[in-house]
């Protein structure tokens, strides 16, 4: 299946039906009266959260949405029916907005979540509507409003406990590949991944956490080289961040030049993902020069970022240890969102 995760349409609410001017003929009613009906309210368009899709995909080949039209009101008292609302189903995690004016319209994070994304139009009223003690027999109906109609930007940012950034080789696939049932592309060249992937990690009894590996990043992403930063927007919701380095490609006259350059294309894609707690994370230590090399990162890593983990995402070496860490840290983090929430009243 193809991932998309950026795409935009257009909506169309469902217009109100007109009001009915009518008056009551009948042979034993010899005034009659108004019976004019209201029309009915064009339909919403809505989209609704569906835990069942992973992708933008349909959105992007259907590129129009439009709810039904409200009925017409009729004689007889008869009001219209109200309109079919659309709905438009998206991933967990979709971000709405107002392509004109920015309007942020929706974040949809939980399934079965559902916001109107375009209100359908008001009917009109019958003549019946304006019958009073000094108007008995009104001659007039409003006519239905229009629905609303805008063009709306998609976003999809994946929801995930944990990204996996890192440069591209570093072994971010086969680590997803080996700690979840995840199962992404895995090659021995650079760019390997081209679409994020998650995979959900057993740790401790019956506990989990849902991470998310996306392609690497190289210095100059911010100026569109390699892959960019079109998908950090993926680990943007994350409570942590794992930094996967490659230990045997650590060099000795700069340990920690890779590590640096990722963190910098972090800040300049959003200074708040650069500040995101973050466990450095040694791979490929079962090469001869992968683990020779740990020592020079332990001497110069900073203490924020300790302590740091040295794993083999081949050989299986230290990933329990890992996700140990990992559950720790994610519960700390929760806990303290806690705290936050219980202060601010919440």
């Amino acid at each position: 299946m193809k991932f998309v995760d950026e795409v935009k349409i257009k909506v169309k609410a469902g217009d109100g039906g007109r009001g009915c001017v009518s008056f009551l003929r009948e042979k034993y009613v010899p005034r009659g009266r108004p019976d004019g009906g209201n029309g009915g309210d064009g339909g919403d368009v809505v989209a609704v959260a569906d835990a069942q899709l992973t992708t933008l995909l349909d959105l992007r080949y259907q590129k129009e949405y439009r709810a039904g039209r409200g009925v017409h009101g009729r004689g007889k008292d008869q009001y219209g029916k109200r309109g079919e609302e659309r709905i438009i189903a998206v991933p967990l995690g979709t971000v709405i907005r107002d392509a004109r004016t920015g309007d942020l319209l929706a974040d949809l994070k939980a399934r079965g979540e559902r916001v109107v994304v375009a209100s359908g139009g008001r009917g009109g009223k019958g003549n019946a509507h304006f019958v009073s003690s000094t108007h008995r027999s009104p001659r007039l109906a409003q006519p239905g409003l229009p629905g609303e109609e805008k063009e709306l930007e998609i976003e999809l940012r994946l929801l995930a406990d944990v990204g996996i950034i890192g440069l591209p080789n570093a072994g971010k696939s086969t680590l997803i590949s080996v700690i979840s049932a995840a199962r992404p592309k895995i090659a021995d060249y650079p760019f390997t991944t081209l679409v994020p992937n998650l995979g959900v990690v057993g740790y401790g009894e019956g506990k989990s956490f849902v991470v998310a590996d996306i392609p690497g990043l190289i210095e100059g992403a911010h100026r569109g080289e390699g892959l960019g930063h079109k998908f950090l927007k993926h680990v943007s919701r994350t409570s942590l961040l794992l930094h996967l380095l490659d230990a045997s490609k650590i060099r000795e006259e700069d340990p920690l030049a890779d590590w640096l350059a990722v963190n910098r294309e972090l800040e300049l894609f959003d200074p708040a993902l650069a500040e995101r707690q973050q466990i450095v994370v040694a791979n490929k230590i079962d090469l001869p020069e992968g683990r020779a090399k740990l020592q020079l990162l332990d001497k110069l890593l900073p203490p924020a970022f300790r302590p740091y983990c040295a794993i083999s995402a081949v050989t299986g070496e230290g990933l329990e240890e890992l996700k140990r860490l990992v559950g720790i840290k994610l519960e700390e983090a929760r806990a303290a969102k806690g705290e936050d929430h219980a202060a601010a009243g919440l």
